[in-house]
């Protein structure tokens, strides 16, 4: 994966522990014992860093080009790649048969998980005897690897967003308060919306902290106790309300009901005290839930 530095790079799990996770999600579903590994792809190359049952090292740490063996074929052709029988396969190199023989390996998939057009990690389930390969196993893995996919392309969402609030702050030229706030909110209500998608509830556990820490720190000073609580259905609707949407347009965002909407904002705004959405929004920020 990308080596960016800052505040993003930090506050993102780790994507080798999202792979090992589908990893033993493929194991389960095999009735005989498979071996199955992988690993992130960066800068086409992939680099096997995760393996589960298999008896030598000789896999962990392998880097595996592109268009060389069944993973550097998956890299390049953005599609699965699989042998019934390692050993006599003439439409791989073999370029790896040594870790691959001496694991012995015989029936092998290899699924690419594609993320913008790119193969962002590789994935394997393999047999140590010869069997017809796809179906079941296939679907099994192509599963896995959309799921990781969906995984991925939020986490670079929430890099994407964090990255711009130390532009924002940290940029050549420093934006006016105005803007700076205006560009928070909308990153809050960003993060808001990726936790309603978050496949992992880590990750929407780790969203849902990043949104809190905004809105307090877009305040600034000592914040007024509050007894308070608003739903997260509550503040999403109130986020978007405050970059000036209209019920329908919220409901459209939050794929809801425009009704649905409205019953969300008249909860918000009897705990808030509030006779207006407007004024819901104003108390809402004074008590830092929102930004």
């Amino acid at each position: 994966m990308s080596d960016t530095e800052g505040s993003a790079r930090l506050l993102r799990p780790r994507d080798d522990d999202a792979l090992r996770a589908e990893l033993r999600v493929i194991a389960a579903g095999f009735a005989t014992p498979p071996v199955v590994f992988g690993g992130p792809v960066s800068a086409g190359t992939l680099k096997i860093s995760e393996t589960l049952g298999t008896r030598t090292p000789g896999l962990r740490g392998l880097l595996i080009s592109p268009m060389l063996g069944l993973g550097g074929r998956a890299i390049t052709q953005l599609r699965p790649q699989w042998v019934e029988d390692y050993a006599t396969a003439q439409t791989i190199t073999h370029h790896y048969d040594r870790p691959v023989i001496n694991e012995g390996l015989r029936s092998i998939i290899a699924v690419p998980v594609v993320v913008g057009g790119a193969a962002r990690a590789i994935m394997y389930a393999a047999l140590r005897q010869a069997t017809p390969s796809g179906g079941r196993i296939l679907d099994m893995l192509t599963r896995a690897g959309d799921r990781l996919a969906t995984e991925i392309k939020i986490r670079d969402e929430v890099d994407r967003r964090v990255e711009l609030i130390d532009t924002l702050v940290d940029g050549g030229q420093a934006p006016t308060a105005t803007a700076l706030t205006e560009g928070i909110r909308e990153i809050h209500s960003d993060l808001r919306a990726l936790m309603r998608t978050a496949p992992d509830s880590a990750l929407a556990t780790t969203l849902h902290g990043l949104a809190d820490k905004l809105a307090v720190l877009s305040r600034g000073g000592d914040l007024p106790a509050t007894d308070i609580t608003l739903s997260g259905r509550e503040i999403d609707g109130l986020a978007y309300v405050a970059l000036g949407c209209t019920n329908s347009s919220v409901a459209q965002r939050l794929s809801i009901k425009p009704e649905t909407v409205k019953h969300y904002l008249r909860e918000a705004m009897g705990k808030l005290d509030a006779r207006s959405r407007v004024e819901a929004v104003s108390r809402a920020r004074r008590l830092g839930l929102l930004p």
